[in-house]
C-alpha cells in the first residue's frame, strides 16, 4: 500500500506513519518540514496556507497514492484544494475530524447521524468545529463515498503535543497532595493515538467511507483509573486527594484547561464522554487499556527529559501549583 500522510508528524501523523512503516507500507508525508518523519519515509515539502503551496504534489511524476490520510486542523480551503488535486491519483482520502462538528450540546449516545455545525468546504478561516466540518465537506466534494471520516474524539498517548496526559504525568511524579476533581467514578471516552491509527489504515485498505465516531467506548475508563494509573507508572508517593466537583468549581478552576481530560457531570461531560461508537466497534475498532496508554506515554516523555512539546496554536494547559495549594487548603486536604 502506498500512503500519502498530509499534515504533521507530531502526533497523529507520527503514529499513522510508524502504523504504516510496520505494515511495509510505501509512506510519503507532505508537511511544511518543521519535524523530522521517522526514518523510512519520503518527503515532500510545501506550506498548505500559502499561495502555490501544493507544488511538490502538482509537479509531474509527484506520485499517485493508494490512501491519503490528512490531520489538517486549519482553513478547510486547504483541504479542498489537496483533496481536488488528489481526487484522480488515490485511491482513499481519510480526513481525521472531529466529533467537535456535532452542533452542541451533544446528547449522550449520539451517533454519527446527530446534527451538525454548519460550514463551508471553501472558508478560509473558521472555528475549531468549523474548519473540521468544512474539511469534510471538501473532502467529500473531492472524492465521494471514497472519503473516510474519522472524527475523534479525545486522543492520548505517546507524541502527544497538546500536553494533557503529559500534564497529569509529570504533576503526579512530583508528589505530594494532588488536587484530584471528582468524582472518581467519572466514565471518560477517549482513544489511544495508536488504536485510532490502526483502525484508520484498516479502514482504508478496506475502502470504507463515511463518518465513524472513532473513540473508545463510553467508560473505557474512569478518572480515578487514569490517574492512579499515572501514579503507578511514575513510582511518585503522590496522594491523590479526590474533591467534589462543586468544590473545585466554586474555587474557579477551569475543567479541561487547567485540569487537562476532567469534566464535571453534565451537559459537557455528556457531549465529550457519551457518544455512540458502535459503527467504529462493528469494524474492527480496538481500545487498548489506560495502563498501556499511560505506561507508554510515560515512557516517551522520559526520553524527552520529562518535558512535552506543544502546539504553538493551543494553550497551555495545568494548573498553577500555588492555586492547587490553595484549593487543596480550602477543601481541607492539608
Amino acid at each position: 500500500m502506498r500512503l500519502l500522510l498530509l499534515g504533521g508528524t507530531e502526533f497523529v501523523g507520527r503514529a499513522v506513519a510508524e502504523e504504516a512503516l510496520a505494515r511495509d507500507w510505501q509512506v510519503t508525508v507532505f508537511n511544511r518540514g518543521r519535524h523530522d518523519p521517522p526514518p523510512g519515509v519520503a518527503a515532500l515539502r510545501g506550506d498548505r496556507s500559502a499561495v502555490g503551496g501544493l507544488a511538490a504534489l502538482e509537479a509531474p511524476g509527484a506520485g499517485e497514492w493508494d490512501v491519503v490520510v490528512d490531520t489538517w486542523t486549519g482553513a478547510p480551503s486547504a483541504v479542498r484544494d489537496a483533496a481536488r488535486l488528489l481526487a484522480g491519483r488515490a485511491g482513499q482520502y481519510v480526513y481525521i475530524s472531529s466529533r467537535s462538528v456535532y452542533a452542541y450540546p451533544a446528547p449522550a449516545g449520539l451517533d454519527e447521524d446527530g446534527p451538525l455545525v454548519e460550514a463551508s468546504p471553501d472558508a478560509d478561516e473558521a472555528e475549531y468545529a468549523q474548519a473540521k466540518r468544512g474539511g469534510e465537506l471538501a473532502a467529500q466534494a473531492a472524492f465521494g463515498e471514497r472519503a473516510l471520516l474519522a472524527r475523534a474524539g479525545l486522543i492520548l498517548g505517546p507524541y502527544e503535543n497538546v500536553g494533557r496526559l503529559p500534564w497529569w504525568l509529570t504533576r503526579i511524579s512530583r508528589g505530594g497532595p494532588v488536587l484530584a476533581p471528582g468524582p472518581r467514578e467519572l466514565a471518560l471516552q477517549y482513544i489511544d493515538v495508536r488504536d485510532l491509527a490502526g483502525w484508520v489504515l484498516d479502514a482504508a485498505e478496506r475502502g470504507l467511507g463515511g463518518p465513524y465516531n472513532l473513540v473508545s467506548p463510553p467508560g473505557q475508563a474512569t478518572f480515578g483509573e487514569l490517574l492512579e494509573a499515572c501514579a503507578a507508572v511514575t513510582g511518585s508517593d503522590a496522594e491523590l486527594c479526590w474533591t467534589d466537583p462543586e468544590a473545585v468549581l466554586s474555587a474557579g478552576v477551569e475543567p479541561w484547561t487547567e485540569l487537562p481530560v476532567w469534566l464535571p457531570p453534565g451537559e459537557l461531560s455528556d457531549t465529550m464522554y457519551g457518544g455512540d461508537v458502535s459503527r467504529a466497534l462493528a469494524t474492527g475498532l480496538r481500545c487498548r487499556p489506560v495502563a498501556e496508554t499511560v505506561a507508554a506515554t510515560w515512557e516517551w516523555l522520559r526520553r524527552l527529559g520529562g518535558r512535552a512539546p506543544q502546539r504553538p496554536d493551543r494553550p497551555q494547559v495545568g494548573l498553577d501549583p500555588e492555586r492547587e495549594a490553595k484549593v487543596l487548603r480550602a477543601a481541607g486536604h492539608v
